[in-house]
C-alpha cells in the first residue's frame, strides 16, 4: 500500500525573512503509520507535488487556518481523480465541518496508537467519515521518535546553512493565553514525555542544531530541570518556546546548550525587562513574539511597546496582529461582541485584521502593524539580526567541537530511502 502524505503551502508573511523548516505534524503522523506501507511525502513549501493516481491514499496534514483552503484544493483534484483524501492536524480539527465537504475522512486527534484502525477500515473499504479521538490522548511515556527519514534535508536550508530540526519533549497546555486554541494543542494539561525516549531521539537525529516546539517549557520547573541536565551531555544547541522565568532553570537551559528562545511580550514592565535581562546574562538570545491589537492596544500604547523592545535589546521580533482562529476564547469572545470582519481563511496569516479592534479602526491597526515592523528594523534589517544569532551559534559549535560544515543543492531529482519512502530533491 502507498500513501502520499502531503504538507500544503500557505501564503508567507511579508516581514518576515522566509526560510522553510522541516515539518513536525507529518514526521510525528509518519511514525504513526505501519512499517509496511510506503511513504512518499511532499512539503508543497518547497517543492512541486505530483498529482496523479499513483497511490492508493492520501493524508493531508495540516497545521495552521491559512493552510487549509489549498489543503482543500489539492484533496479536491485528487477525490476528482478518484483518490481517496484522509485529513489530520490542528487546521483539520480546527476546521473539520468545512472539510468534510473536501474529505473522504478527517481524524481528529492524536494519531498515536489509532492511525492503524484507519487502515484496517480502509482495507476492508469501511473507511469512516470521521476519527473521533480528540479526548483520546495516548500515554506520551509511549511516543517514540518521529520518522524524519521522509524528509529531503537538502531541501531545508538557508542560504547554505542547516536549519533546525523539529522536536518535541511534551505535548499539551495548562496555560490558557486567549488568542490560543490550546485544547487542539494537545489538550489543557501538561503531558511529559519519557526523558529518556526524548534524549535516544535527540540522539539519533543528525543535525546539532533543535527546536522545541513544545508549547511551553515554563509549566514544570523539575521536569524541565531533569530534561535540561539530560541534555547537557548532547552537546545540542536548540531554540523553544517560553523557558521558566527561574535562575536554576536559566542556568541548566545555557548549559544545556539553549540558543534563543521565543518569548511572548504583552507589556513594558519590570518582570519583562528583567526577564530578557535573565535570558541574554547567559548567552540565549530572545525573539520577541508580540500581538497587536490586544483590548487595551491603542496607537500610544504600540508606540511604546516599540519603544520598550528596542530599549531591551530584543535580538530579534516579530509582530503579529490578533487573529481569532476558530475554537479559541478570543474567538467566542469577539463572536458575542459581534466584532469578526470575515472568515477569508487564507488571510488568517496574522498579518491581516479580521475583527474590529476595541481602540482604534481596522484600518489603524493594520498601520501600526506596518511601524512596528518598520520601526524595530529601521537600524538593521531582519535578515542580519538574524545572521548574527546564526554566527553565534557556529562560535558555539566551533568552541564545544559539534560544528558540522555541510554543503547543500536544491537538485529536482527522485530517489528512494533505506525504508523505501521516496523523496524529491
Amino acid at each position: 500500500m502507498k500513501i502520499n502524505l502531503i504538507y500544503p503551502k500557505w501564503p508567507k508573511i511579508k516581514y518576515q525573512t522566509e526560510f522553510f523548516l522541516p515539518p513536525h505534524g507529518p514526521v510525528c503522523f509518519a511514525a504513526t503509520v505501519p512499517d509496511d506501507i510506503e511513504i512518499c511525502f511532499y512539503d508543497e513549501n518547497v517543492q512541486e507535488i505530483d498529482i496523479t493516481k499513483n497511490t492508493d491514499l492520501v493524508a493531508m496534514s495540516v497545521m495552521l487556518t491559512c493552510q487549509i483552503p489549498r489543503a482543500w484544493e489539492i484533496a479536491d483534484q485528487y477525490r476528482a481523480m478518484g483518490v481517496p483524501v484522509i485529513f489530520g492536524g490542528i487546521a483539520s480539527m480546527l476546521h473539520y465541518e468545512e472539510t468534510l465537504q473536501h474529505a473522504d475522512s478527517v481524524f481528529l486527534g492524536e494519531s498515536d496508537r489509532h492511525f492503524k484502525t484507519v487502515i484496517d477500515d480502509f482495507n476492508k473499504g469501511k473507511l469512516k467519515r470521521v476519527y473521533d479521538y480528540f479526548d483520546d490522548l495516548p500515554d506520551t511515556q509511549l511516543i517514540g521518535s518521529a520518522r524524519r527519514s521522509i524528509l529531503n534535508r537538502q531541501l531545508y536550508n538557508y542560504r547554505g546553512v542547516q536549519m533546525v530540526d523539529l522536536v518535541h519533549a511534551s505535548r499539551g497546555c495548562k496555560f490558557n493565553c486567549l488568542p490560543c486554541c490550546a485544547p487542539f494543542l494537545g489538550g489543557r494539561k501538561f503531558r511529559p514525555r519519557n526523558i529518556d525516549l526524548v534524549i535516544k531521539e535527540l540522539e539519533g537525529i543528525d543535525n546539532n542544531r533543535l527546536f522545541f516546539v513544545d508549547n511551553s517549557l515554563a509549566q514544570d520547573a523539575e521536569w524541565t530541570k531533569e530534561l535540561f541536565r539530560a541534555m547537557i551531555p548532547l552537546k545540542k544547541k536548540w531554540i523553544s518556546h517560553p523557558i521558566k522565568n527561574d535562575e536554576k532553570v536559566l542556568d541548566l537551559a545555557a548549559e544545556a546548550g539553549c540558543w534563543y528562545v521565543y518569548q511572548a511580550i504583552f507589556n513594558t514592565s519590570d518582570y519583562t525587562r528583567n526577564k530578557i535581562m535573565r535570558l541574554k546574562e547567559r548567552g540565549i538570545g530572545v525573539e520577541g513574539t508580540i500581538v497587536l491589537g490586544l483590548d487595551e492596544h491603542d496607537e500610544d500604547y504600540i508606540k511604546r511597546l516599540v519603544d520598550f523592545l528596542l530599549e531591551i535589546d530584543l535580538d530579534l521580533a516579530e509582530f503579529t496582529i490578533l487573529t481569532p482562529y476558530p475554537h479559541s476564547s478570543l474567538r467566542r469572545k469577539l463572536e458575542q461582541e459581534n466584532r469578526i470582519l470575515h472568515n477569508n481563511w487564507e488571510k488568517y496569516t496574522s498579518e491581516e485584521v479580521a475583527f474590529k479592534p476595541a481602540q482604534m479602526s481596522p484600518e489603524k491597526l493594520y498601520e501600526l502593524y506596518h511601524y512596528s515592523w518598520e520601526t524595530f528594523y529601521a537600524d538593521c534589517c531582519q535578515e542580519i539580526k538574524m545572521a548574527k544569532l546564526f554566527m553565534k551559534v557556529l562560535a558555539k559549535e566551533k568552541a564545544d567541537g559539534t560544528y558540522q560544515e555541510r554543503k547543500f543543492s536544491r537538485r529536482a531529482n527522485w530517489h528512494t530511502s533505506g525504508k523505501g519512502e521516496k523523496i524529491k530533491s
